[in-house]
């Protein structure tokens, strides 16, 4: 990894670190805003998914903190202990986003559909990707910048990833808030509680795919200069 890769990489590190911690305290915050209407974030998914038309989804804890995630291979909502058992303005949007990714599943969402094709594309490509990288940029310097080519391409379909999240992650989101602004879960002053909570979990998946795309273009430039020099 050259310089200036590392100093990018270490700044898109830090702001990483700052929203995420960002995140965790407003999730935190929120946690302990009670829902007025009572319910649970299980309660809350099953409610929004019966709502919604879906009766072939079930919803599950899991082990983690923010580990909430629906899975379309097993048709699960899986939710964190806090999620799940949770009364509060944290569970609520958690609850009702991850809800929105099963919406999406069930009427096809294209962006949904493009991820769920790329995902074991880049779980076998995200293992490679940094070591070819690595050798490429070594071997580039001595001449011959072919692996460094392959590396851009690998790392491109990671970018291309982060990319098509931001639509389905952003997307999951406003259907959820769509859902929640229609029915009595949340109230006038719980609602912008939740829709800020959904925006600080939409930094994160911005500041991923900015990361990668700098990244990318770095490394691009650096193919370019060691083909000059061939």
């Amino acid at each position: 990894m050259t310089p200036s890769i590392m100093i990018v990489s270490l700044i898109f590190l830090g702001i990483s670190m700052l929203v995420s911690l960002a995140l965790k305290r407003k999730f935190k915050q929120y946690s302990q805003v009670p829902l007025s209407s009572g319910l649970s974030g299980r309660e809350i998914a099953e409610k929004m998914l019966r709502e919604s038309g879906i009766y072939d989804v079930k919803v599950t804890s899991v082990e983690g903190f923010l580990s909430d995630h629906y899975n379309p291979v097993n048709k699960t909502v899986n939710l964190s202990p806090e999620v799940y058992t949770g009364t509060s303005v944290s569970a609520v949007a958690v609850a009702a986003h991850e809800c929105g990714h099963a919406v999406q599943h069930a009427t096809a969402y294209s962006w949904l559909m493009m991820r769920s094709k790329l995902v074991p594309v880049v779980q076998v490509s995200s293992s490679l990707v940094n070591w070819v990288l690595l050798i490429g940029v070594v071997m580039a310097s001595s001449g011959n910048s072919t692996l460094l080519l392959i590396g851009i391409i690998i790392f491109a379909l990671t970018v291309l990833f982060s990319l098509v999240t931001l639509p389905v992650e952003f997307d999951a989101s406003r259907r959820a808030l769509a859902w929640l602004n229609t029915t009595n879960v949340t109230n006038s002053r719980e609602y912008p509680k939740a829709k800020d909570a959904l925006k600080w979990a939409a930094t994160t998946y911005v500041v991923a795919a900015l990361a990668a795309v700098v990244t990318l273009i770095q490394y691009v430039m650096l193919y370019l200069g060691a083909k000059d020099r061939e």
